[in-house]
């Protein structure tokens, strides 16, 4: 009879231990006010190593930047994907990052027998998957996907700041800084905004509310008080 050891083990093998390709997949952009919530996906190649993979918000910009050209040179394939601020705004921020992220492994070239993904939630997928609490700094894939997404969404931050610019985009990448905010309560919200953020939506009221001022005052009827001054000629009557 087996013993009991045994059969995890032979269970552990058969469930996780599939052979065959690995994907990393990691996200980019779900705290920010604004912008796309973006996801990569990535199957590196064993026969190419790549130094110097960690967690991306571990690694300065430059760094970033070299490593992302050094993964899209080296890896196997890679496949990035974005859910929209409407799909954010509709769907709320979790449901639009799982849709991102099925949408980046669906995107790879090369079908994986395993999908390894950052963090505690899995999106829905036709593959075996597995979710790893901070895997960025733990599997070189999702390390290598946190770096493809974090260096892409930086990137569509830099063009909104152009078409944007006093909003900082290029700065804070969207998120709630102190100058952001400020931006935010001067200028209201532009399209890129997610309306279903609170600050956000704050702004959006306080720009309603604002404008229903403008208009009712422009709708009131404007009254002009005259006054004429009657000289009067008092004599003593004769």
């Amino acid at each position: 009879m087996r013993s009991r050891k045994f059969l995890k083990a032979e269970q552990a093998r058969l469930v996780w231990d599939a052979p065959g390709l690995l994907a990393g997949v990691d996200e980019a952009g779900r705290g920010p006010l604004a912008g796309p919530v973006v996801a990569a996906a990535v199957i590196l190649d064993d026969t190419r190593p790549i130094r110097g993979l960690a967690d991306s918000k571990t690694l300065t910009a430059l760094q970033r930047e070299r490593l992302h050209d050094q993964i899209l040179a080296k890896a196997l394939c890679c496949s990035i994907a974005q859910a929209s601020v409407e799909e954010i705004d509709t769907h709320n921020i979790l449901q639009a990052t799982m849709i991102a992220m099925r949408r980046a492994v669906e995107g790879l070239r090369l079908k994986p027998a395993k999908v390894l993904v950052d963090g505690n939630r899995l999106p829905t997928l036709d593959v075996l998957a597995e979710a790893v609490v901070k895997g960025d700094a733990l599997v070189k894939a999702i390390s290598a996907a946190s770096i493809l997404a974090k260096v892409h969404r930086d990137r569509l931050c830099e063009q909104l700041h152009t078409e944007f610019p006093h909003y900082g985009f290029a700065g804070h990448k969207g998120y709630g800084t102190p100058e952001h905010l400020e931006a935010l309560q001067k200028h209201g919200a532009c399209v890129h905004h997610r309306r279903s953020f609170s600050p956000v939506a704050a702004a959006l009221t306080r720009t309603a509310a604002g404008a229903l001022v403008i208009e009712t005052e422009a709708a009131m009827p404007m009254v002009i008080t005259t006054t004429e001054t009657v000289h009067l000629d008092l004599r003593t009557a004769p």
